[in-house]
């Protein structure tokens, strides 16, 4: 397990404003609070919170690919050659629709978001790689990239999961 990876993700300024707050038509409780004792975000009703913590730990255990980009390249092919989508590649960039659109319907085939989360470990990695150590310190650009993938994650495993309270 890569302690690095969740510390990246451990109480932030920014993730939740980034990332659940564009699933709070899903959930309503999009804000979350940190727990400072047990050093994960506090599960609460109607929160993403649970899963945020098991996403987080799901990711410190993976292997990050040295590519990322193809596992969203896996994606975005999906929808080009299965949903007809006209987009296509130029250099390194998908051009024809959102990417962050590419990438949450091409995950519809994606079991278990093997390749969002290879991507969103990937992309953490880069980060950390160029030493932006937590998600507030990353470059913006890759910041909404990484939120949105984790959202479309999250959006993905939604139905999965249900916030059990004691």
């Amino acid at each position: 397990m890569d302690e690095r990876i969740k510390e990246f993700f451990s109480w932030s300024d920014l993730f939740d404003y980034m990332v659940t707050r564009q699933l709070s038509h899903i959930r309503g409780n999009w804000e979350l609070t940190w727990d400072h004792a047990a050093q994960e975000y506090e599960a609460e009703e109607d929160s993403y919170a649970e899963l945020i913590n098991r996403l987080v730990i799901e990711l410190s255990e993976l292997d990050p690919p040295l590519k990322y980009h193809d596992n969203e390249d896996r994606l975005a092919e999906y929808c080009k050659a299965n949903l007809n989508w006209n987009i296509h590649k130029i250099g390194a960039r998908w051009v024809g629709s959102d990417y962050a659109s590419i990438l949450e319907q091409g995950g519809f085939r994606d079991v278990n978001a093997g390749d969002l989360c290879l991507a969103a470990c990937g992309r953490v990695k880069a980060a950390l790689d160029r030493n932006q150590l937590h998600f507030d310190d990353m470059e913006e650009f890759h910041r909404k990239m990484l939120a949105d993938v984790v959202a479309i994650i999250l959006y993905h495993r939604s139905d999965q999961c249900i916030t059990k309270l004691s």
